[in-house]
């Protein structure tokens, strides 16, 4: 028995050992250090951060808690979302209004929280919907979507939405050059060279309501922009990009787009703008686009489409923008909390070069140039650089920094994240990832004040990290502690469509101001119907307006009849509760939209256009009591010609009427 049992000891040991031996070099065994403790959050206890995570494809923004890794929201702003009704109620229909009408869905890449000389402040989020060019905010008091502009002579809004250190601007750069909208667009695609501009949006943000504006655009050359960030502290009034396709190929770029050895940052003197335009050297361009408003009062939104953009073309200044070369291909863009180094990520090549902010305006002044790009002057390689990281991986695509001197850059290549030091420029740790890592996080990272306490990244491809689920695979976040000298990884965790971007700020500058119900007393929907004896039905030609409310656990009224086929009625829904977490839901057997979900105290509009007639079931879809089951109701409807009359109850059993 004992021998059996030496045998049986070994064998594990041997199994541990050969798991061991599989794993990626340098990687902390969860099983033997630390991990589980470290990403624990015990119940009924709450996580020490909100991280906010692009949702790529979905068109979303997911809220998680770190360091649990629990996914606590997803917050719809692209795209439609039949769980919360978004675009689907009369009242959020508007806010995916485009000049191109109401599109559904967009792709959605980079989150960025608002800031405060330079420091995350916990009151907005912006994204971006990278594909029908929009920026949106949404407001962290009620985790909401607030406000979606749409941005004129833009095509693939990919590098944005990134701030300014006191939120004077959301900056948003175009990914594909497009010819301008105020010109004839149907021109011969290989023109591109003649033909093309990119446009780089300057967004004004009001500093108390947080309300959106295109403050000004500057033309550029027809390259692709890719990502950006904006300097702080000393570098404070300069915005960067990084640009690539400066061949200005038009067709299979994955080769015609690589032909330079370097490509550019592209550094942008913003405060010099502001003085042109102030000064009036602007040009008002016709233009056409949305700009959705969502009203906390009326739990409503409203669409304007604007006409006109101020325009400044980069040709008619030459103290506007100035251009760094980089490795080709830059992706990431990012700029140390000192705002002092700029770092580029050529995500073909064998080094991360770091950029030095004195050196550039000293180059600048110089006039220390190395020729110019389409008539943009380009700064000497050497004159502005403060020195390049040796070997530090293969693929370098985004860097964040903690608040020791440190940078960290994500390796999507050879899979890893590589920290190193920012004055020597010294490796320092490399941690391997699952799989092909794009962004990665670090709380506070692209700010004046990181937190340093851990590092998230975000994966391409997950292959054998989670049960298999058929062909599509969910895609994958890893946590890292990031508080000693070498990275560990604790956690990983599930995410929801494709994470690019991602922001994460500490809990207690965002949960004391989270808003808890929405007083009724000041709800100032146009159907807002503030207690059930005001519930009502009123037809108005072949329009119908139920004015209902919905309580613990029934809805009034709760039998309708007089409904005919053709009508359009409208079930404005208004929560009577005024206790917090406690949602009402409305469906409709058979309508063609989705469900509403109404919070303690708002007003929500279901449009339902009935198509047959019969008896159609109405009830809540959000289990509020012990009695939702009952939560229900009827609806009948008659033939379009029928004269049933036009009544309603709650509590009554209707007589017989014979018919």
């Amino acid at each position: 028995m004992k021998k059996q049992l030496q045998l049986s000891v070994l064998a594990v040991v041997l199994i541990m050992l050969g798991l061991v031996a599989c794993k990626p070099k340098n990687m902390t065994s969860a099983v033997t250090g630390d991990a589980a403790v470290k990403a624990f959050v015990p119940p009924g206890q709450y996580d020490e951060f909100y991280n906010f995570v692009s949702g790529g494809f979905s068109g979303q923004l997911a809220v998680y808690g770190l360091p649990s890794g629990r996914l606590f929201r997803v917050i719809p702003v692209f795209s439609v979302d039949p769980e919360k009704g978004w675009g689907f109620s009369e009242e959020t229909k508007p806010m995916l209004n485009t000049s191109h009408g109401f599109v559904p869905w967009d792709d959605l890449h980079h989150p960025e929280l608002s800031q405060t000389n330079g420091e995350i402040d916990g009151r907005w989020i912006f994204v971006n919907g990278n594909n029908t060019p929009r920026v949106a905010r949404v407001d962290l008091s009620t985790f909401r979507t607030a406000e979606i502009i749409e941005l004129p002579n833009s095509a693939g809004n990919h590098s944005s939405p990134f701030i300014t250190q006191n939120t004077e601007y959301v900056i948003a750069g175009t990914r594909f050059s497009v010819p301008p909208d105020n010109v004839n667009g149907d021109v011969p695609i290989d023109s591109y060279k003649k033909n093309f501009k990119g446009h780089l949006s300057f967004i004004s943000v009001d500093k108390e309501s947080g309300a959106m504006d295109i403050a000004f655009q500057i033309k550029c050359p027809g390259v692709n922009f890719d990502l950006s960030h904006a300097g702080k502290g000393p570098s404070h009034g300069w915005f960067f990009f990084s640009c690539y396709n400066t061949e200005q190929a038009n067709t299979l770029l994955e080769v015609n787009a690589s032909q330079r050895d370097k490509d550019f940052i592209m550094a942008v003197n913003w405060k010099k703008a502001e003085e042109y335009i102030k000064a009036g050297k602007g040009k008002k361009v016709p233009v056409s686009y949305a700009h959705n408003v969502w009203e906390e009062g009326t739990h409503s939104a409203k669409s304007e489409i604007r006409k006109e953009v101020l325009v400044l073309d980069y040709e008619d200044f030459d103290d506007l923008c100035y251009l760094i070369p980089c490795p080709k291909s830059p992706h990431g863009c990012d700029v140390d909390p000192t705002g002092q180094y700029i770092v580029g990520s050529g995500k073909l090549a064998a080094l991360i070069p770091v950029f030095s902010f004195e050196k550039m305006i000293a180059a600048i002044a110089n006039k220390d140039f190395d020729g110019d790009y389409l008539g943009i002057d380009v700064l000497k390689y050497e004159s502005v650089l403060h020195g390049e990281v040796k070997r530090p991986g293969l693929g370098p695509l985004h860097t964040e920094f903690d608040n020791n001197g440190n940078a960290y850059t994500s390796m999507f290549v050879s899979s890893e994240v590589v920290k190193w030091n920012l004055a020597s420029l010294e490796v320092l740790d490399r941690a391997p990832t699952y799989y092909s890592v794009g962004h990665i996080c670090v709380p506070g990272g692209d700010t004046r004040k990181p937190y340093g306490k851990y590092l998230i990244a975000y994966n391409k491809i997950t292959k054998d990290r989670y049960l298999p689920t058929g062909p599509e695979l969910c895609q994958s976040a890893q946590l890292y502690d990031i508080s000693g000298d070498k990275m560990q990884l604790i956690l990983d965790f599930p995410t929801i469509g494709e994470p690019h971007y991602a922001q994460a700020a500490p809990a207690d500058l965002i949960s004391p101001n989270s808003l808890k119900i929405f007083k009724i007393d000041e709800n100032m929907h146009g159907y807002a119907t503030k207690g059930e004896k005001e519930s009502k039905v009123i037809r108005d030609g072949k329009n119908i307006h139920v004015y209902m409310t919905a309580i613990r656990s029934h809805l009034a009224p709760d039998n309708i009849e007089g409904i005919k086929v053709g009508d359009e009625v409208y079930f404005h829904v208004t929560n009577l509760e005024q206790d917090w977490d406690v949602p009402h839901g409305f469906a409709v057997i058979g309508a063609n939209n989705a469900e509403l979900l109404i919070m303690p105290g708002e007003t929500q509009t279901l449009k339902w256009v009935p198509e047959k007639a019969g008896i159609f079931p109405m009830y809540c879809t959000d289990f509020c009591s012990a009695l939702h089951q009952e939560m229900s109701g009827y609806l009948r409807v008659s033939p379009a010609n029928s004269n049933v009359p036009l009544r309603f109850g709650l509590g009554e059993t209707a007589p017989v009427s014979g018919e």
